[in-house]
């Protein structure tokens, strides 16, 4: 394989494939409070946020964890602050004493916190300001969940760095294509990325497990499950709808996540993992067939961008469609018709933020890419020119790109109008 492009794959599973504890967009706050009481230097008496429309809309219904159940980027912000270790980036909360759980719920109660909307432009946009006294200290985050961009401590820059034009792509995943991911999957040393990838199967079953254990959400999983039996097809979707349960009603196990997102990173590896237990597959087979789901989803996701009004569960369950046809023993042709088939049915789905329906979602998801492949199959397919399906894999991923990072760009705002206001505009 071309070594520019392998290069490249290793780099994006290793940059991408990190943990986080809780959803991403409340740590993220979580992560800048961190930041700016280190810089501080002191406990803030205030804490002002700005945050981009998708941050607000994505942290608004799910639990924060390590606060005794508190919702909410005040919650988020205050967790933070008072407990937050800065140098755990996505695991920022993860280790809070009882004494500072109830500093995060006085804070809270307090009404210290303060929320505004930041329209720059980007979907993922914070800036986080705390004050105590005359003394201020500023944090920016923008695009990527850690992607700290502007430090400030009494009007002083100690940190800028330029902002990305929103949209751009990294040289790394302009290099994303299907048939190089396969070929990639099916050839890599796995010692480049088995830790990695190990690390994925380990936290995101995890999740999934504590998720059928206790009650989360909707439990969707647990529904699944009774009402449809323990077979394999019901099992890859019951699972992963229970990590996602877990996850958003605050469950303190992290997980590994794929495009920035928690949801996604349990839905590329969850249903992938069940499939090859119940095949029998040997853990070298399993892991390449990771890699194809994982890469995959975020080939779809840098067209589609970080956060929008298209639902990331419906890419990652494609990409997990993906891994499993690869188990099933697909090459290209059925990798690439099972992916197509399933976004031919489900990119209808939009997100209006991170709560329990995510979980729904993922089974939702998961159907159509289980049906994707079973049609595939069979000699079966959707063709280009049926709805939004370009002639070809690639072609089709493009347009559904396109489709959730600018046609999609309405949906969105009214979807967060109608979270946040509840009525309809004059």
């Amino acid at each position: 394989m071309n070594a520019e492009i392998y290069n490249a794959y290793v780099a994006i599973l290793h940059d991408e494939l990190v943990p986080a504890m809780g959803c991403t967009e409340p740590i993220a706050i979580a992560y800048a409070a961190a930041l700016a009481r280190d810089t501080l230097g002191v406990m803030p008496e205030r804490i002002e946020i700005q945050a981009s429309g998708n941050l607000i809309k994505n942290v608004k219904s799910v639990v924060v964890p390590n606060t005794s159940g508190l919702k909410g980027i005040e919650a988020a912000a205050a967790a933070g602050a008072a407990a937050g270790d800065a140098g755990r980036a996505l695991e920022v909360i993860s280790r809070v004493s009882p004494d500072q759980k109830e500093q995060i719920r006085d804070m809270v109660s307090q009404n210290i916190c303060s929320v505004s909307l930041l329209e720059s432009g980007r979907v993922l946009d914070l800036i986080i300001t705390l004050r105590s006294g005359d003394l201020w200290a500023r944090v920016r985050i923008a695009d990527r969940h850690t992607n700290v961009v502007l430090v400030e401590k009494n009007g002083s820059v100690l940190l800028e760095k330029p902002v990305e034009a929103p949209g751009e792509l990294s040289p790394e995943k302009r290099l994303l294509n299907i048939r190089d991911i396969v070929e990639f999957a099916q050839t890599v040393d796995l010692g480049d990325v088995r830790d990695i990838l190990l690390r994925q199967v380990q936290c995101n079953m995890a999740v999934c497990e504590e998720g059928m254990r206790s009650s989360y959400g909707g439990n969707v999983g647990k529904v699944l499950l009774r009402e449809l039996g323990e077979g394999v097809l019901v099992r890859c979707k019951a699972m992963a709808a229970a990590g996602s349960d877990a996850r958003m009603g605050g469950c303190e196990l992290p997980v590994i996540i794929n495009s920035g997102s928690g949801n996604q990173g349990i839905t590329v590896t969850v249903p992938v993992v069940e499939y090859a237990r119940e095949l029998g597959r040997d853990e070298d087979t399993m892991l390449r067939a990771l890699i194809i789901s994982n890469l995959t989803a975020i080939h779809q996701k840098a067209g589609i961008g970080c956060l929008s009004a298209y639902c990331g569960a419906i890419s990652a369950a494609a990409a997990a469609g993906a891994g499993i046809a690869y188990l099933l023993g697909g090459g290209v042709y059925e990798i690439e018709h099972t992916l197509v088939n399933c976004l031919a049915v489900s990119s209808g789905v939009v997100c209006d933020g991170a709560k329990a329906s995510c979980a729904g979602k993922i089974a939702i998801g998961l159907d159509a890419a289980l049906l994707g492949y079973l049609m595939i199959k069979n000699q079966q397919q959707f063709r280009g020119g049926d709805g939004i399906l370009q002639k070809g894999a690639e072609e089709t991923i493009r347009m559904v790109g396109r489709l959730g990072r600018d046609g999609m760009r309405e949906t969105d705002r009214e979807i967060l109008h109608i979270m946040i206001g509840g009525r309809e505009r004059a």
